[in-house]
């Protein structure tokens, strides 16, 4: 019995040594040849490092552009980046944005300018076409009225760009302006890895350059932040002792003294949730910032005019606002549509004093926002 044992075991050895050998020899020979296998998608592993780019969704119009979607853009470096037209963050980006198109476009790059709006007005197709043309964007403009592309990108400012590679993995991102230089060479970082990739010839050989309609602003030297307007929207900065009460007009005093980086008010305003709206013939807004730009959001349905004070004076040549012209030595911005004006520029940076009366009912004030 023992011998009859010890002959068994190997015997079963040989045999299933031989049935694994065989099997591998059968599996190897279904398996195509390498010349003939196809090129791995991911060669680098991007998606064991990067996360997957989402798609366009929810989108309601595109400008410049039919619809797009990320998986028909493989092959292509994009670089999306969400913003909305009043946001003055999103301004001072827009000049890099439009050199880069001009600059690597016809080199493999495609950017995308996911519009999502801060305020109701923002949603409107003709005043997004109208802000594009003004701003002179050839690049797509998608509008994400409903938020739906900005919350499957887990996005949460303005602006915000991400850089996607050739095989649809975020490669880059970064949130609010500054870095442009670190951004450009990564597009072309990956414009580079492209053209690797399809064995075309390196020429990716820009010097990375700043735009001349570029805006330098000492952000250290911006010590007011900005201010909304609005029972939903303001952030505390608001100073009238009435305060504000959800859908109610009251009508501001000034009081006697007054706060810097706290805004005042006088006349009979309407309480809206985003914005504050003039229903008497006339008012007027006053501040004490630190910066050296102001800007403010505003709009009228009827036509306002507004007589910019600084530093207690009519603004100058010098010193008016890009939106602000002068007439009798009289500073004034005419305010209409709904969008960003420019109404101070201050020969340096420094605490001024600013006031706005208004004439007209109907004008809406939604922010202010410092340079």
């Amino acid at each position: 019995m023992k011998t009859l044992t010890f002959i068994k075991k190997p015997f079963l050895t040989i045999v299933a040594v031989v049935f694994v050998v065989a099997a591998i020899i059968y599996i190897e020979s279904k398996k195509p040849d390498i010349a003939q296998a196809q090129p791995q998608t991911n060669p680098n592993e991007q998606n064991t490092k990067y996360p997957r780019a989402p798609d366009f969704v929810g989108i309601e119009k595109w400008i410049n552009s039919e619809p797009l979607k990320i998986e028909q853009l493989r092959g292509k470096v994009v670089l999306v980046d969400f913003w909305t037209y009043t946001c003055i963050n999103c301004i001072r980006t827009l000049p890099y944005l439009k050199d880069w198109d001009k600059k690597y476009r016809d080199k493999g790059l495609v950017i995308v300018g996911v519009h999502t709006p801060e305020f109701e007005f923002e949603k409107k197709y003709e005043n997004v076409l109208k802000a594009v043309n003004d701003y002179q964007l050839k690049y797509a403009v998608a509008q994400d009225n409903n938020y739906a592309t900005w919350s499957v990108y887990q996005n949460r400012y303005w602006p915000h760009k991400f850089l996607i590679d050739i095989d649809g993995y975020i490669r880059y991102d970064h949130i609010g302006e500054g870095a442009y230089d670190e951004t450009e060479r990564m597009i072309q970082t990956l414009l580079k890895e492209r053209m690797e990739r399809l064995n075309k010839k390196n020429d990716i050989m820009f010097n990375v350059t700043k735009p001349k309609e570029a805006i330098d602003v000492e952000y250290r030297s911006i010590r007011t932040p900005e201010i909304y307007f609005g029972y939903q929207f303001s952030r505390g900065n608001f100073g009238n002792p009435e305060g504000l009460k959800a859908n109610g007009i009251i009508d501001y005093k000034l009081p006697l003294s007054i706060t810097p980086n706290n805004v005042y008010i006088e006349g009979k305003w309407k309480n809206n949730a985003d914005n504050l709206e003039l229903v008497s013939d006339d008012g007027s807004i006053l501040l004490i910032f630190h910066a050296k730009a102001v800007n403010i959001v505003a709009g009228s349905e009827n036509s306002s005019e507004a007589f910019v004070f600084l530093d207690n004076e009519f603004e100058n040549e010098k010193n008016k606002g890009a939106d602000v012209f002068i007439k009798e030595n009289k500073s004034i911005s005419n305010i209409n549509e709904f969008k960003l004006y420019n109404i101070a520029n201050a020969e340096n940076y420094g605490s001024h004093a600013l006031s706005i009366n208004v004439a007209g009912k109907g004008f809406r004030i939604y922010t202010f926002t410092f340079g």
